[in-house]
């Protein structure tokens, strides 16, 4: 059997419990090594002894619903490879938006940061690799991903101060830019989330309460006392969250102009608090 068949023939089983075909070949591909241009040359080939356990491993866990990027143990951010694993959630195209929103908007060199909820680290190391002179503090409440977090400072070398923190529990100072892309999904969405999301990323990181605004209340009540002058905020939102987020930081923040934007796709995804 050539690795053509042998993909085709797991790719419709993939399918079948609802999951992407594309996932098989490129998990094979990352774990390999393989550029687009091998990969093709290799599908007329005989599958070799070591390369149908392989993906048979891979095949086995993408049924059980268990992430690509897992698997690979990396994802891409920003232009970064991100090491990920289930203690974190994985970097999503939509928040690389945000990021380049932050640094669109904010070309001045010496401002300080705050980004709430860091996960895998993914914004606050994007911003501090794109500006290197960036005060950038990250704060999670899980120690777990506070250790991923650690492990990609320490790969992409960038200044970052990291700090357990439930929200503003642990947070000191004022900050010229406050980020967060945090835990918004209510419960009673559960059913637009992927079957992989579902089965393996941290709930911790993805569910909230109070129909998903929960955290987002947490940071408007106490965001005032760490913002400042002329400071701005910055929010990853569900999309159906635009108007509810919008509201709660207008009202904490009634001098602020407050702008709900739309992603790639034409959802509502960010929210902006400055001075318009």
């Amino acid at each position: 059997m050539n690795y053509a068949q042998l993909f085709s023939s797991y790719e419709s089983k993939l399918e079948e419990v609802g999951e992407e075909a594309e996932s098989l070949a490129y998990t094979f591909r990352r774990v390999k090594g393989l550029t687009l241009t091998e990969f093709v040359f290799l599908l007329t080939k005989e599958v070799t002894a070591e390369d149908k356990v392989l993906l048979a491993d891979i095949f086995q866990q993408l049924l059980e619903h268990y992430p690509a990027h897992y698997i690979i143990g990396k994802a891409e951010f920003h232009g970064l490879e991100l090491l990920v694993d289930p203690r974190v959630l994985i970097p999503r195209p939509e928040t690389e938006e945000l990021v380049e929103l932050i640094l669109a908007e904010n070309p001045r060199e010496d401002l300080s940061v705050l980004d709430i909820g860091t996960g895998s680290g993914a914004i606050a190391i994007a911003l501090a690799h794109s500006r290197a002179s960036w005060r950038v503090t990250a704060s999670d409440i899980s120690l777990d991903a506070l250790a991923v977090a650690k492990e990609n400072r320490e790969q992409h070398q960038v200044q970052l101060d990291l700090i357990q923190s439930n929200v503003w529990e642990n947070i000191s100072g004022k900050y010229d830019l406050i980020v967060s892309n945090p835990p918004y999904i209510s419960r009673q969405d559960e059913a637009e989330v992927g079957l992989n999301v579902l089965h393996s990323e941290p709930h911790l990181a993805l569910f909230a309460a109070e129909d998903g605004l929960a955290i987002y209340r947490e940071i408007a009540a106490g965001v005032a006392h760490f913002l400042a002058e002329g400071g701005k905020i910055y929010l990853e939102i569900g999309y159906k969250q635009g108007q509810e987020v919008k509201e709660l930081f207008q009202s904490a923040l009634p001098d602020k102009h407050v702008r709900v934007l739309k992603d790639h796709f034409g959802q509502d995804r960010m929210v902006v608090v400055d001075d318009g």
